[in-house]
């Protein structure tokens, strides 16, 4: 079946990547990961987050709705898949720039810019993406298991392979 899948990705034309809008898949992904709270807290780097992971203007004591949280994430996520957009030179697929889009939503754009994932990515060695994506699971240089299991997540979506059970 992985066969199957990695020829059939390989005929399909890509996307454009200036058309190209985050799947309900990728946005699943950023959900699962990213969980929602209503109340701020201060993630594992200490940054003051809430709803799906939001941190622009997120002071101690905000809160926000499950509703609110739905439509910051939609109007947020413009502006990562736009650092995607700008950022990687080469055609994506839909699982890679999903996978993609949820990396520089949790990491940022800066992160991305000086990456060895980039570099890599944009001498079109799609095989060994996986591979760098994987390497960013550290925060003040302590591995999390959280971030493990999304750079997994994000890995496996980036070939077009199953990671809900991640």
């Amino acid at each position: 079946m992985q066969l199957f899948r990695f020829i059939l990705e390989r005929l399909i034309p890509t996307t454009k990547k200036s058309d190209m809008e985050i799947s309900q898949e990728g946005l699943c992904l950023i959900k699962k990961f990213e969980g929602c709270s209503l109340e701020a807290y201060q993630c594992a780097a200490s940054v003051w987050t809430y709803g799906y992971g939001s941190t622009k203007n997120v002071q101690e004591g905000d809160t926000i709705t499950k509703e609110d949280a739905e439509k910051l994430l939609s109007e947020e996520i413009k502006e990562y898949e736009n650092y995607v957009k700008d950022l990687v030179e080469v055609d994506l697929n839909q699982n890679q720039f999903d996978a993609l889009v949820s990396w520089v939503f949790n990491l940022g754009p800066d992160n991305l810019k000086k990456s060895t994932l980039l570099k890599v990515l944009n001498n079109k060695k799609y095989e060994d993406v996986p591979a760098q994506i994987q390497r960013w699971n550290k925060v003040d240089g302590k591995v999390l298991e959280g971030l493990v299991r999304r750079r997994n997540a994000e890995s496996l979506l980036f070939e077009g392979k199953e990671w809900g059970k991640i």
